[in-house]
């Protein structure tokens, strides 16, 4: 059974997706099970990827790691997302960006996830 924000990955195209409407059973790709990604905030690397949240008169602005992170072509940041009572916003990202995200007013507890496209989802 899926949760609404859950996020799997398809292991053989890597197609990402996020659940916007809990169901039943969890989506396939490519014709297997997609695996659920868990958010990881503690492991080798976190220096590099875990989300830090800057609350600012104008919003909330979300950068990716103590250090920043690395936005090449084959290892970046995709996305950064902050959620707060169960909604989220997501910001897409491209190689050469800034690992960063600005966001308007946000209310409520913050939580911000992002994604690698090398090692997968992160969380603050």
């Amino acid at each position: 059974m899926t949760a609404k924000l859950q996020i799997y990955k398809c292991g053989d195209c890597g197609n990402v997706v996020e659940v916007v409407y809990a169901g039943t059973c969890d989506p396939v790709c490519c014709d297997v099970p997609m695996e659920r990604l868990e958010a990881k905030n503690d492991e080798v690397g976190l220096e590099k990827h875990v989300p830090i949240i800057e609350e600012s008169g104008a919003g909330v602005n979300v950068k990716v790691g103590e250090v920043p992170h690395p936005m090449e072509q084959e290892h970046y940041i995709a996305w950064v997302e902050i959620i707060s009572d169960g909604e989220a916003r997501r910001k897409f990202l491209e190689p050469g960006d800034a690992p960063q995200a600005a966001f308007d007013s946000v209310d409520g507890d913050l939580v911000a996830r992002e994604y690698c496209t090398v090692h997968g989802l992160w969380k603050s």
